[in-house]
């Protein structure tokens, strides 16, 4: 199967699915939870029966809290989302939500992050991808050493792994417009572990590569690339299959508070999956014949 000559087609796919990201991300823009946006939260049960979404934001609003965001978790559980409550903010939240037919209503859970935390949370959360990719960068040339320019495949390696951050954000932007799905801290766990499964990915079919061009020095690399690709992709798609059999199950049956990590970890397997086979791997065979240089091209058609 010649994949690396198909590599147009994907890579265009790409190109448009990053684009798009990039574009929701300006706008509308990832729906940040209060970990970086500072706030509180509540969680709701009520203990006879369902309200409805409408009559809990009606509570909120006669509580003085108009801009709150409710969003139901189930038959009778409600998550609600206001600017920070303090003590007596919670108290006229309660008083007002005990009113309704349903009531009372059990809290379940209550949290509050104010700004300065906020602030530290995302400088944090941004250090720790740097930090990452980073370190992604120097383990790679360090592993591949014995392959001439290995930093060609460290480049390419977090090329790949800044295209599965970059659409994971993009799909959970529109999540956030159609299921409230919000960016907290476990987010950022998520990121990162799809960081970690990118990259593991990736080297498995950088390792064959390496092996291919040690072997065989004089085949031209983008056989040995193509080679390596069909000899290791029955076990990345296994594993990955396997993996997302895994998250769904989890998703499926699994509470509600972990929804959005499992979103996450679902969205990176199978774009870091995508972009180990279709991506880095090629980004290797453009580089070695520079295709991505205008003269280059023109020097080799001509």
């Amino acid at each position: 199967m010649d994949i690396v000559g198909t590599r147009r087609i994907f890579l265009s796919i790409s190109i448009v699915l990053v684009a798009i990201s990039a574009v929701v991300l300006v706008s509308p823009g990832l729906q940040l939870g209060i970990d970086f946006t500072s706030g509180s939260t509540v969680t709701y049960q009520f203990e006879n029966g369902d309200p409805g979404t409408v009559a809990v934001t009606d509570a909120l609003l006669r509580a003085g809290h108009p801009k709150a965001i409710v969003q139901a978790m189930g038959s009778d559980q409600y998550f609600v989302r206001t600017e920070d409550l303090g003590v007596p903010g919670l108290t006229a939240i309660n008083d007002e939500i005990t009113k309704l037919d349903e009531g009372p209503a059990l809290v379940l859970d209550n949290s509050t992050v104010g700004s300065s935390v906020a602030e530290d949370t995302v400088r944090n959360a941004v250090t720790a991808v740097i930090v990452a990719a980073g370190f992604v960068m120097l383990y790679i040339m360090y592993a591949f050493r014995s392959v001439p320019a290995s930093y060609k495949y460290a480049v390419a390696a977090v090329i790949a792994l800044g295209h599965d951050v970059l659409i994971v954000l993009g799909v959970f932007t529109v999540l956030g417009v159609a299921i409230n799905a919000e960016v907290n801290a476990i987010f950022i766990v998520g990121i990162l572990t799809v960081i970690g499964y990118s990259v593991n990915d990736t080297i498995v079919i950088f390792d064959r590569i390496r092996e291919n061009v040690t072997l065989a020095p004089g085949r031209d690399f983008r056989s040995t690339v193509n080679l390596s690709i069909n000899e290791s992709i029955t076990r990345s798609l296994g594993t990955s299959i396997t993996t997302m059999t895994v998250i769904l199950a989890m998703l499926l049956f699994g509470g509600a508070s972990l929804r959005d990590f499992l979103i996450v970890l679902l969205a990176g397997v199978i774009v870091g999956t995508y972009s180990s086979i279709f991506i880095a791997a090629q980004v290797l065979v453009l580089w070695e014949r520079r295709a991505f240089l205008p003269w280059r091209r023109v020097a080799a058609s001509s």
